[in-house]
């Protein structure tokens, strides 16, 4: 599968079999994950693997839906904004930038194992905060459900046409 294909392929999944997750197609991701480009490569995520029917519970606090209850993985992306660079410009902090890039990658390598996933950011930050302790600089960006696909959607969502997101000068 070429990468136009691999991103045709992905989609946020809502529908997760309650199928185990083999550890290796998660180090995998990881790994994936690890190697995603930041700025400057200070590469200032953490990335919190949930797995236990204990810790799951505690993460379905912070984000109280139906299908988000029945996901067998969830992979949590932190930053430490004390650790990231910082444009001496304007002082933007670049850590959300570095955790997005290592959360899509976490998206994609799921799709390429045959695995499902959903980024997810509206969730209860303090509930999160309180459920799983972090350094005063480390904060929670996505939380990535992670599953086999229970249902494919009936249709992919609509995307825009390239002339309207695209300028060539």
């Amino acid at each position: 599968m070429n990468f136009l294909e691999l991103v045709k392929k992905r989609f946020s999944a809502r529908s997760y079999e309650s199928k185990i997750v083999e550890q290796d197609k998660i180090d995998y991701i990881l790994e994936c994950a690890r190697l995603a480009p930041s700025a400057v490569n200070y590469q200032p995520w953490h990335f919190i693997v949930v797995k236990s029917e204990e810790q799951k519970q505690k993460m379905r606090q912070c984000y109280a839906r139906e299908w988000f209850a029945n996901t067998p993985v969830y992979i949590v992306v932190c930053v430490d904004k004390s650790a990231a660079w910082v444009r001496k410009s304007d002082n933007k902090n670049h850590a959300d930038i570095d955790a997005a890039i290592a959360a899509e990658h976490i998206c994609l390598a799921a799709a390429d194992q045959g695995l499902g996933s959903c980024w997810v950011c509206n969730f209860d930050l303090d509930l999160f905060k309180s459920n799983f302790p972090l350094s005063p600089d480390e904060y929670p960006v996505a939380i990535i459900s992670l599953g086999y696909i229970k249902e494919q959607p009936e249709r992919s969502s609509t995307r825009k046409e390239m002339d309207e997101v695209v300028t060539i000068l």
